[in-house]
């Protein structure tokens, strides 16, 4: 019986590893985001935010697909066609695009979270290569 509890245990905690290790390596800076937008012509950005908030100050990236976090799971089938490209998510300052990744990773897209999103974004990249409409 210790034995299969040990077993059991070891199992479990090598999976707790990988999951985090999966989302830990499941990001990038905002940095290597912007030499992405600059490089990559198939780069596929999903802003998880409100439509609202993409007209605020903060303002947009250009080109990004806009599916807020509450309508992900109901809208999953327009990323579809997105499912063998990396899909950068992007929020406001990282939370709601971390959560969006997970989703995202758990129905078998490749998904990478945009580290302090917007404001991050705006602080050191400014409003170089992107709109504010």
């Amino acid at each position: 019986m210790f034995h299969r509890s040990l077993v059991l245990l070891t199992c479990i905690l090598c999976l707790y590893a990988a999951y985090y290790q999966t989302v830990e390596t499941r990001s990038l800076s905002v940095d290597q985001l912007h030499d992405k937008i600059i490089n990559d012509s198939t780069l596929v950005i999903l802003d998880v935010r409100t439509p609202e908030e993409l007209t605020g100050p903060l303002g947009k990236l250009d080109d990004v697909i806009n599916i807020p976090l509450q309508e992900l799971e109901s809208r999953l089938s327009e990323l579809e066609k997105f499912r063998n490209q990396e899909i950068d998510v992007i929020c406001k300052i990282g939370k709601r695009s971390a959560a969006a990744t997970d989703f995202l990773l758990q129905n078998g897209f490749n998904a990478v979270n945009v580290l302090g999103g917007m404001v991050e974004y705006r602080t050191k990249i400014g409003n170089n290569n992107d709109s504010t409409e």
